[in-house]
């Protein structure tokens, strides 16, 4: 069970990165520019970023404590 928690935190931590470098991206060429940046009114890619620091933080706090009962992954 931890080694699927591991998998799936990690690839939806990447998947999350790679959305918040993109809208960063947009963002860099004034592509994609909000008008108003209001605390949960807009998504923006700082929510990605969030998101993907947290899926990473799972991902090893899970590791880690498998690795400690002694699992084999």
């Amino acid at each position: 069970m931890e080694k699927q928690i591991v998998t799936l935190s990690y690839w939806l931590g990447l998947l999350s990165s790679l959305i918040a470098l993109g809208l960063r991206a947009l963002n860099i060429f004034g592509i994609l520019t909000p008008t108003v940046i209001q605390q949960g009114k807009t998504l923006w890619y700082m929510s990605f970023y969030k998101g993907a620091l947290l899926f990473f933080l799972i991902a090893i706090a899970t590791a880690s404590y498998a690795s400690a009962r002694g699992e084999k992954t």
